[in-house]
């Protein structure tokens, strides 16, 4: 496994890196097994300027102080007593963040399926609050700690897939009266079924979405 690295994020755009992060590797190390699936949905959130985000107008406190901490710093916040998944991608003070919205399941799927008793392979990881019970993830505790340095979640970058389109739309669930509420931020490997929502009709059965070398 190759450890995503703190220059991941630096020195480029949120957008940027939201669309490098389709078909990385999302890795929990538990102590019932390895948890892992590819990153197939997500969205761009861009601070301070941007209606939708936790961080507009400069809004600071002690729910979304993860935010305002250095690149690749971890950000699990809870909506609806739903716990959610976000990475900070700019430099300390600059609100911006990725909230990873579904996984294509790779190791652990049983464990996954134990997590989520009575749910379909589709189901198990198709929506950001689906995700962490997946992976069982159902606190707060590494907030503010890097990805790049976490001791038991990470992203692995040595078995990437890579998408063959990627799609866009607007982010799903925000504040439709704000100014960015229209925005295309939300970033998807086309044909993949485990996208959130996506309709059976467009699918893509044989490759999931991946380039065939995949």
């Amino acid at each position: 496994m190759q450890r995503i690295s703190n220059s991941f994020f630096k020195g480029r755009s949120t957008v940027d890196i939201t669309q490098d992060l389709l078909g990385k590797k999302l890795v929990y190390l538990t102590k019932q097994g390895t948890i892992s699936g590819y990153i197939v949905e997500a969205e761009s959130y861009l601070g301070v300027q941007d209606s939708a985000a936790h961080a507009y107008r400069g809004r600071r406190s002690a729910f979304n102080e993860p935010l305002y901490a250095a690149p690749g710093a971890i950000y699990i916040y809870q909506r609806r007593q739903h716990f959610l998944f976000d990475v900070v991608t700019q430099e300390v003070g600059e609100p911006q963040g990725i909230l990873v919205r579904a996984l294509q399941p790779a190791a652990g799927k049983q464990l996954m399926q134990k997590n989520r008793p009575g749910k379909s392979d589709i189901d198990l990881t198709n929506g950001p609050a689906k995700l962490m019970q997946a992976l069982g993830i159902q606190d707060k505790d590494r907030n503010f700690k890097l990805i790049a340095d976490c001791s038991d979640l990470t992203i692995d970058l040595q078995t990437a897939k890579t998408p063959e389109k990627i799609k866009t739309s607007a982010r799903i669930g925000v504040n439709q009266n704000g100014n960015s509420a229209l925005a295309k931020l939300r970033f998807f490997v086309a044909g993949n079924p485990f996208v959130s929502g996506l309709p059976k009709s467009q699918w893509d059965l044989e490759n999931l979405g991946w380039q065939k070398d995949n």
